[in-house]
């Protein structure tokens, strides 16, 4: 650890670094700081300005609640210096970042800069890293720039993020950048809603389902019978199969369009927003999800797309036609317009509820046709982990999710250990042929988790749920591969089992059956190479995201090659495993992306420590 400055040990282990970037100006300064954009009303949305937060004098935001028309109606918006989304901020790899943050509200904020490599002090989480900004005062963040690629910031202070305070960032490389394009587009996709997101919040908790209007019912047996090519009797087998679980088939997504109107750079589908390209132009699209819940199904329309980079991180290019993207993941695309027709930008959402949408084309003036939506998917067994029901046609695993079976993969790996337990031994563990399913135990994760069936599966390969059966090519995580092996690809020699566990119910989240309130530190050893194995006990799908550090997803290809990513999906009744490098000291942010999950549990605390026998103290505490 020489290379690590002490004077950082001794600040962290003396909780010393909240508040450390410090409170440069009073609001008073904030006031009469020039040239700061002050876009107002419909200008607010969608034609946010351009800063460059690696100029020598840095950059101003102003944090601050306005009042902008969404969809013909008024709405109450915490705005980045006046719009939302906030101003696009750009970076130059190798230089230093200088951002002054400005609160004009009357609470506290933070931003918190995703899937960048910055001191744990400048990472923007209120309670982990620092104390937040309050009201009427200053932070300054500084910090060096140390990769390149697509990437975005927000709120992690209460549910901001639903209310408007994201915006993307695009960090432009030193050297020559390896994707070639004529023109580029930021593509901002987002959910809002007019209700306060603290009542969407209690209703989730009050009521299960609460916005699901999707589900089946006597009057849609037929549909179902069509869409499934089911018989009327097994449509009305498998019904019953779900309510014996008191679960539905339906239950996609926790708020749906009955309240969501979705956004692209902060316009509604109604309005159009719009982008020019000519013909033979190679366009990058940088798209990025900022929603608070919502996945989408992305699309241009009638055109194949190249993925090159996905969370920031240059891909072997992939051909696709469509690609899901979850909450907080980013993907670059390049796209050519054969002609001068112009095509419709669509981002479906994952339950079918609404779309957003924009054009390209040769003029501003034009619109290509929307699409329809697609028929809106229902779950099967096999999301709830049920194999034996998908493999021998029977429902013996229906009734076993009431606290159901819970496992790990020490059985497939000898050398698993507790996050809890000591390291390891230096044995390697294995990079190719992983388990590629697991069978659960006992449970011991409480009422805080109930788990619908006995197998979790990897789904390197599986584009998603309503996804693969209309002839349209799907991106997977098997298909990534990084450009360029990464410095560091050793083997880990530690690994631990993380349960994403949750009761629809009660409307609790959490880690191995805890809410962050009630669970302990998870804790790296500084330098170490550690595996994490994710595995969903929930019918839901959850964007876990690390902060601070890269996670190398175990895609089924050469280890060299696996990509690394910031966020990772884990669907539901899967089995993911990701390789961690621990080579960022401090205390960092783990989580699911699901705004509404993480407020209800699903967080904890990562302390990277130089030695796993240390204590370590909650920031807050």
């Amino acid at each position: 650890m020489s290379d690590i400055d002490p004077r950082v040990w001794e600040s962290w282990s003396r909780r010393r670094f909240i508040g450390t970037g410090g409170r440069a100006v009073l609001a008073a300064y904030a006031l009469s700081v020039p040239g700061v954009a002050r876009a107002s009303g419909e200008l607010a949305r969608g034609t946010s300005s351009e800063l460059d937060a690696t100029s020598p004098e840095g950059i101003d935001l102003f944090i601050e609640r306005k009042t902008i028309d969404i969809g013909c109606r008024p709405s109450s918006a915490i705005t980045i210096n006046g719009g939302i989304p906030g101003p696009l901020i750009r970076m130059r790899e190798g230089r230093e970042a200088l951002i002054r943050v400005h609160n004009r509200l009357d609470e506290s904020t933070s931003i918190h800069w995703h899937g960048l490599l910055v001191p744990f002090t400048m990472d923007g989480v209120p309670g982990v890293s620092f104390e937040g900004i309050d009201p009427g005062t200053t932070f300054e963040y500084r910090y060096p720039v140390r990769q390149n690629g697509t990437y975005w910031y927000h709120s992690h202070s209460g549910l901001q993020e639903q209310l408007g305070h994201y915006g993307q960032l695009i960090i432009d490389p030193a050297d020559k950048d390896p994707v070639e394009y004529d023109i580029e587009y930021s593509i901002v996709l987002s959910d809002w809603t007019h209700m306060d997101p603290y009542v969407v919040m209690h209703k989730l908790k009050t009521m299960e389902g609460y916005f699901n209007f999707q589900r089946p019912t006597l009057a849609n047996l037929n549909t179902q019978a069509e869409a499934t090519g089911q018989s009327f009797t097994e449509v009305l087998k498998t019904r019953f199969n779900w309510q014996r679980m008191r679960m539905d088939p339906t239950d996609i997504a926790d708020v749906t369009g009955s309240i969501y109107t979705f956004l692209m750079n902060g316009r509604t589908p109604d309005e159009n927003w719009a982008a020019v390209a000519q013909p033979g132009q190679r366009v990058r699209l940088r798209i990025v999800n900022a929603s608070a819940l919502t996945y989408y199904d992305f699309r241009v329309n009638g055109l194949p797309m190249t993925v090159v980079q996905a969370d920031g991180q240059n891909i072997e290019p992939v051909e696709t036609d469509e690609l899901r993207i979850a909450v907080a993941e980013t993907y670059d695309v390049i796209v050519t317009l054969p002609d001068d027709r112009p095509r419709t930008l669509f981002a479906e959402a994952m339950d079918r509820s609404g779309f957003a949408r924009g054009t390209i084309g040769p003029r501003l003036d034009i619109e290509a046709a929307i699409p329809e939506c697609r028929q809106r998917p229902m779950l099967t067994m096999a999301d709830m982990g049920m194999m034996h029901t998908v493999m021998n046609g029977d429902s013996s695993d229906a009734g076993s999710m009431e606290h159901g079976s819970h496992g790990d993969m020490s059985d497939a790996a000898d050398t698993a250990h507790t996050n809890e337990g000591s390291a390891s031994s230096v044995e390697d563990l294995p990079t190719s042929g992983l388990p590629e399913r697991i069978e659960h135990g006992p449970d011991m994760h409480g009422p805080g988790s109930i788990v619908m069936g006995r197998t979790r599966y990897r789904q390197l390969s599986d584009p998603g749920s309503g996804l693969g059966d209309d002839g349209r090519r799907v991106l997977t995580y098997s298909q990534l591969r990084c450009l360029e092996t990464p410095s560091d690809r050793r083997p880990p020699t530690r690994q631990f089992d993380l349960h994403l566990t949750g009761n629809m119910h009660k409307y609790i989240w959490g880690f191995d059956g805890k809410k962050w309130s009630e669970a302990d530190m998870i804790r790296f050893q500084y330098g170490e190479r550690l595996r994490i194995n994710m595995i969903n006990d929930t019918m839901m799908n959850h964007p876990i995201h690390l902060h601070g550090m890269w996670m190398d997803l175990y895609a089924g290809n050469n280890y060299a090659k696996n990509p690394r990513k910031h966020t990772v999906n884990v669907q539901p009744a899967e089995l993911l495993t990701v390789d961690i490098t621990a080579d960022a000291p401090g205390q960092w942010a783990f989580h699911c992306h699901v705004l509404y999950h993480m407020k209800m549990g699903m967080f904890r605390t990562i302390a990277v420590v130089r030695s796993l026998e240390e204590e370590a103290a909650n920031a807050d505490s």
